[in-house]
């Protein structure tokens, strides 16, 4: 019992250090998922002037993972873009490895002025 209680709290570290890595890999893919969505919100709202907000990330866990499957890392952006009078709200993924990024509306229709 005490040893699994000493395993226990020596884990402790490892655990906190899996979330730092996590909020590294967060605010390394921001810029790029701030770019993608501005990209996006800018040619959606025809306002070159338009600016963009992360309103929330997350770290999102692969769906399939086991001993023979390493599923895609992901991290999750929401993002909010204004300009010109208008405004638009983007999910944008980001693969953890690599520079991809794709920028979604947050309700999956199209805008139409």
């Amino acid at each position: 019992m005490k040893r699994l209680l000493i395993l226990a709290f020596a884990a402790l570290p490892l655990l906190a250090s899996g979330c730092v890595n996590q909020q590294q890999a967060i605010a390394s893919k921001e810029p790029l998922a701030l770019k993608t969505a501005l990209d996006r919100g800018r040619f959606d709202l025809a306002c070159p002037a338009a600016t963009g907000t992360v309103l929330s990330s997350d770290f999102i866990q692969p769906a399939i993972q086991g001993p023979f499957v390493d599923g895609l890392q992901r991290i999750e952006f929401t993002i909010g873009v204004a300009g010109c009078d208008k405004r638009a709200v983007y999910v944008v993924m980001c693969q953890e490895e690599g520079d991809t990024c794709f920028a979604a509306t947050q309700d999956g229709r199209f805008r139409r002025d």
